[in-house]
């Protein structure tokens, strides 16, 4: 404490005696009191002498502080007190009371240096940090707001420091992420003037604080605050925001991974009535353009930086910040500001470029915003940064891409210019702007001319067909052509600004257009006065500005040099070569090329894509002509020096390399082909699997359809085997039983015949008990089928009572017959005895008795024939009535099925509702217990049905009286 000892030392900076004995005895009562009252009076009065005696209670008071803060902790209001004092003694940014006009302007000096003093003796002892970050847990607002405060000096006075020990403090970083979701406004306003400084130039602390889920909730607040609309706290906020994204790559890319890009469109959304916007607003609406801007840096990785461009163009962010470039009544500041965010937005990205290109402004007629840009960037009465701004829009557009490029270009050749002259294009802006009075325009147009044919040999070709019309009846001359009477001419125009600044645009502009071009080389030195000129501005001892011009000159003769494809006798390069020789040397010569990257503009070009000047004289280099210079110097210097046998040997090589190029450019052609035939087969066999895949699954579903169709086969295949086994068993049984007898004489044969007639009856007999029987079966089978039969099989059934009663008179009729029949036996036998012994009877007997056999034997047959009949009647009709039953059965069958399936569909239907009422009725009963539970009234089933009869009731009652 050896240096406050000192800062004590001088006369002035001391305390009056009575005020350094009333904190010296507060100390010792807030050191040795027991009572907890009485330190917290000494507390609170040494926090009221702490903004007057800053110093004085910072020296003797501070170890005291600290130790009621470890000791203490159990009462809030003595640990504010506590807070609240260290607060005033360690942070500068309190008014500072008057003092008084004796005070020497040095002691103000030592009271501001105080802070840092204090700090440094604070964070000395790592536990007293950890404490805080401990009491800043706490919920109570006398404790945690002053606790907040005293962290946040803490950091702005020695921050390194602090970020190291709350980065080592266990769960540091997580507490204080706390602060943001505090309900109290103050609190969380703090808290995030808090985390400003703690993310101040540290990665490790921004990555712990994003993934803390900082961002969800910055945006949250932001949106609650009212986006661009809200107040000083959307600005601390979009203040972290940067600190979080700036220049850290990974929080950069969880931010765009975790969606957040698409938030910040709403931030855009301005309405038609620009005007009257607050200064807040304006400083809101500048931070958040800077905020995209952070994300889309050209100086981030290439990969995060295309990524988040595209994210932005599919949110449509892009597109608001279109609408803001082109609205009405927007402050100046912020539509430069929106011009530079929407050019690094755009920069390398095909797509966003693209759509750059079609935007159009609301004119009438409308007119694209490229040409409306441009015509800002021309006209000399806009102000300075705004047509920087529209430059590097430009730049921006045309930085890779080279149909934006050949668009440009198109609107100065000579197919396609308006003859109407109705509309302005930009190539006409830059022509106009090129060859205007006004030095910045020239330099403008140079350059963005330059941009139009970067790295772009096919429209440095091209370019070479524009043609001028210089003044009524001379005839007109090539752009190259005029840009060189120009720079040749340039001290003899009068012109508004610097006229160092309008040739060094020109300059930049055939450099970039000669480089890797040997055409262009070619017509450039095909006017005979280019060459004279350069080797006269390099060969003069001119003033420093001119020493620029020299340098320029140099680079523009060294690269007619390098390009020469030796096509022009007088100019080859050998020639050039001897004349550098002799009339300005070499070493002279090489020594005014490293003119240009020794000057302090140029290394500022090369800092950075964006041209940023502090005025308009220093607007001189631009920074991707820095990288062609660094480029070619080298090689420029080597060829200046090299002889005739080494050039034909490097242009021999470069004849090889020419072809190992064209040798690379087919295969790349044909590689690049291939591709897109591989694509397209790719996309053919996608498309062909997905239908080869509907086929077989197509295929698997008809072949489970004949499985089944060949079970139902099966089935009823089997059915019919057993029906025809079943048949076969009952007509196997009926066999004929033959009786043989023997006949005497003519009797035999005819009993013989009378019994086949006989027989042949019972079997008729016995079929139709067959057929009787299989109806039987056949209606009782049908009785369990469908009640629609039912009037079917009572019919059936009385046809086949009245059947078996004419079948029972048939047998007891056989059965008599049967009887006759053995009679008849017996008497043959008789008569059989009879002939055998004579003495038994007489012929004549014999005959009477046979002629009566025969008259009854004929009269029983002619009965049995008139029978017989009768019963082939009877089967023919049944078996008519058989063939309609069998169709009818085979129709209910068809019925039957077709209505045991739809029965089967209708049970599956009614026990799927049953399980969704199941579930429903389970919800409903669960959410009831959750509404009484949280003692919602809720009515029962019953009641609500008994009050819905009683209303019924009601209901019929009045429409009774009615």
């Amino acid at each position: 404490m050896n240096f406050l000892r000192g800062v004590m030392g001088g006369p002035s900076a001391g305390p009056q005696p009575s005020g350094a004995d009333t904190i010296q005895k507060l100390c010792d009562r807030v050191a040795s009191s027991t009572l907890l009252d009485d330190r917290r009076d000494a507390v609170r009065a040494l926090k009221s002498l702490s903004k007057k005696y800053r110093l004085e209670v910072g020296i003797q008071a501070m170890e005291h502080l600290i130790h009621v803060l470890q000791t203490d902790r159990s009462d809030s209001e003595i640990i504010g007190y506590a807070l609240d004092t260290l607060y005033n003694v360690i942070s500068n940014d309190l008014e500072e009371e008057e003092q008084d006009d004796s005070e020497e302007e040095n002691s103000a000096k030592q009271v501001d240096d105080l802070g840092s003093q204090f700090t440094e003796i604070f964070i000395k002892q790592q536990e007293n940090v950890t404490l805080l970050l401990t009491l800043v847990e706490e919920f109570d607002f006398h404790v945690r707001w002053p606790g907040v405060k005293l962290l946040t000096s803490l950091l702005k006075q020695q921050g390194p420091q602090v970020q190291q020990i709350i980065l080592v403090s266990p769960m540091g970083v997580s507490r204080l992420m706390d602060l943001l979701a505090d309900s109290r406004e103050v609190i969380r306003n703090d808290g995030v003037l808090l985390l400003q400084q703690l993310t101040k130039s540290n990665a490790a602390i921004q990555k712990i604080v994003a993934f803390e889920n900082a961002f969800e909730r910055l945006l949250d607040i932001i949106t609650e605050e009212g986006n661009s609309d809200g107040g000083i706290v959307v600005e601390d906020c979009l203040l972290l925001l940067q600190n979080l994204l700036k220049n850290n790559n990974s929080n950069q890319n969880f931010f765009k991974e975790g969606s957040y890009i698409q938030r910040m469109k709403p931030w855009f959304e301005v309405g038609d009535d620009n005007c009257g916007w607050s200064a807040q607003k304006v400083t809101n609406l500048h931070l958040m353009l800077q905020l995209v801007r952070v994300l889309v840096s050209p100086t981030n990785p290439p990969g995060a930086t295309s990524s988040c461009q595209k994210a932005m163009f599919h949110c449509g962010l892009l597109q608001q910040l279109c609408t803001i470039l082109m609205a009405t009544g927007v402050p100046a500041d912020i539509l430069t500001e929106t011009i530079n965010t929407v050019s690094e937005v755009i920069r390398g990205c095909q797509t966003n470029q693209d759509y750059f290109a079609s935007v159009n402004a609301p004119s009438n007629p409308p007119r694209p915003a490229i040409v409306v840009l441009l015509m800002s960037m021309v006209n000399e009465r806009q102000p300075f940064v705004l047509r920087c701004a529209v430059l590097y829009c430009f730049q921006c557009f045309l930085y890779k891409n080279q149909k934006g490029q050949g668009e440009i270009v198109s609107t100065l050749l000579p197919s396609t210019i308006d003859a109407t002259g109705n509309s302005v294009s930009a190539g006409q802006l830059l022509c106009g702007g090129l060859f205007s009075t006004d030095s910045l325009s020239n330099w403008c147009a140079a350059v963005a001319l330059a941009h139009a044919l970067q790295e772009n040999a096919t429209l440095k070709e091209q370019l070479l067909r524009v043609q001028l019309a210089t003044s009524i009846g001379n005839p007109p001359v090539s752009l190259l052509q005029q840009c060189t009477n120009i720079l040749s001419q340039g001290d003899k125009i009068d012109r508004r600004g610097s006229k160092v600044q309008t040739r060094v645009g020109l300059l930049m502009l055939l450099c970039t257009w000669l480089s890797n071009c040997s055409i262009a080389v070619t017509h450039f030195l095909h006017n005979p006065a280019n060459v004279p000129f350069l080797t006269g501005q390099i060969a003069e001892n001119l003033g420093e500005e001119e020493q620029l011009v020299q340098g320029l000159c140099a680079l523009l003769l060294g690269i007619s040099i390098y390009y020469n494809d030796n096509s022009l006798e007088n100019y080859r390069k050998e020639k050039l070569k001897q004349l550098i020789e002799k009339r300005i040397g070499r070493e002279n010569f090489i020594e005014k090329l490293g003119f240009i990257s020794k000057h302090e503009l140029y290394s500022r070009a090369a800092q950075k894509p964006q041209p940023s000047f502090s005025s308009p004289d220093h607007m001189m280099f631009d920074h991707e002509f820095t990288k062609l210079v660094k480029e070619l110097e080298g090689v420029i210097s080597k060829a200046i020096y090299k002889s005739s046998e080494e050039d034909k040997k490097e242009e021999e090589v470069k004849k090889t390399l020419e072809q190992h190029d064209n040798i690379v450019t087919h295969y790349k052609k044909v590689i690049r082909e291939q591709d897109q035939e591989l694509e397209e087969l790719k996309q053919r066999i996608n498309t062909l699997t997905s239908q080869n895949e509907q086929l077989q699954a197509t295929v698997t579903q008809q072949v489970s359809q004949i499985q089944q169709h060949k079970d139902q086969y099966n089935l009823l295949k089997v059915q019919l085997g057993k029906d025809t086994q079943h048949h076969n068993s009952h007509s196997d049984t009926f066999q004929m039983n033959g009786i043989q007898t023997e006949e005497v004489s003519k009797l035999k044969e005819e009993l013989e015949e009378w019994k086949n007639k006989h027989e042949l009856l019972q079997g008729q007999l016995r079929e139709k008990d067959s057929v009787i029987e299989k109806l039987n079966s056949s209606q009782l089978e049908m009785g369990t089928t469908e009640q629609s039969s039912q009037t079917i099989k009572s019919a059936g059934l009385e046809h086949n009572s009245e059947l078996q009663k004419e079948l029972e008179m048939l047998r007891s009729q056989i059965q008599l017959q049967a009887a006759e029949i053995s009679k008849l036996q017996m008497e043959n036998q008789k008569l059989q005895n009879a002939a055998a012994d004579p003495a038994l009877g007489d012929s004549g007997a014999t005959a009477a008795t046979s002629s009566e056999l025969e008259a009854r034997l004929e009269q029983e047959i002619k009965e049995l024939k008139s029978e017989v009949k009768a019963l082939s009647e009877e089967k023919e009709s049944l078996k008519q009535h058989l063939d309609s039953s069998s169709s009818t059965v085979a129709i209910l069958q068809d019925e039957k099925s077709k209505l045991q399936r739809e029965v089967a569909e209708s049970k599956k239907e009614q026990d799927d509702l049953l399980v969704l009422l199941a579930d429903q009725d389970q919800k409903i009963s669960a959410l009831k217990i959750k509404l009484k539970d949280l003692g919602v009234p809720v009515e029962d089933e019953d009641d609500i049905e008994s009050g819905d009869q009683g209303d019924e009731d009601e209901d019929g009652d009045e429409d009774e009286q009615d």
